[in-house]
C-alpha cells in the first residue's frame, strides 16, 4: 500500500528540493555561478530521493523511457561542475523537461485549483495547451 502521509522524511525532502531550486535560480541570476548551481543540483537530487524514496527515485531515473532525460541531466551536471555552467544548464533544462514532462496533467490540475491564479489556467487557450500533453506517459 502506498503511503501519502506527510512524515518528517518527506518534509525534509520537500525542503531540500525547494532549496535546490532556490540555489539553482540564485546561481542563474548571479551570472551562472557554478558553485551555487552545483549546490542546487545536489540539494534537488537529495530532496527528490528523500521525498519519494531512494528505490522509487532510482526506478524513475533508470526507467527505459527516461534514459535520455537522465543522461542529459547528468551530462549537464558534469558540465556545471567542470566549469561550463551555461552549456550545463541548457542540458539540464532539456533533461528536466524530458524527465518531468509526465507530470504536466498533475501540475495543470493543481494550478487550476489555486484561488486567484487558477482562473487564468482555466481559460480555453491555456487549458488546450495542458490538454495536449495529458495522458501521454505515466511519470512513475
Amino acid at each position: 500500500m502506498v503511503s501519502f502521509e506527510m512524515n518528517d522524511r518527506k518534509k525534509i525532502g520537500l525542503g531540500l528540493t525547494g532549496f535546490g531550486v532556490f540555489f539553482s535560480f540564485l546561481g542563474i541570476i548571479l551570472f551562472f555561478d557554478k558553485g551555487l548551481i552545483a549546490m542546487g543540483n545536489i540539494l534537488f537530487f537529495s530532496g527528490v530521493a528523500l521525498t519519494i524514496g531512494l528505490k522509487s527515485s532510482l526506478q524513475f531515473f533508470m526507467k527505459r523511457s527516461n534514459y535520455k532525460g537522465t543522461a542529459s541531466f547528468g551530462a549537464g551536471f558534469f558540465f556545471v561542475v567542470i566549469g561550463w555552467p551555461i552549456l550545463g544548464m541548457i542540458l539540464e533544462a532539456y533533461g528536466f523537461i524530458v524527465l518531468f514532462s509526465g507530470f504536466w496533467p498533475t501540475l495543470s490540475v493543481f494550478l487550476q485549483k489555486i484561488p486567484i491564479l487558477g482562473w487564468i489556467f482555466q481559460q480555453p487557450f491555456v487549458r488546450s495547451f495542458f490538454d495536449r500533453y495529458r495522458g501521454k506517459r505515466v511519470p512513475v
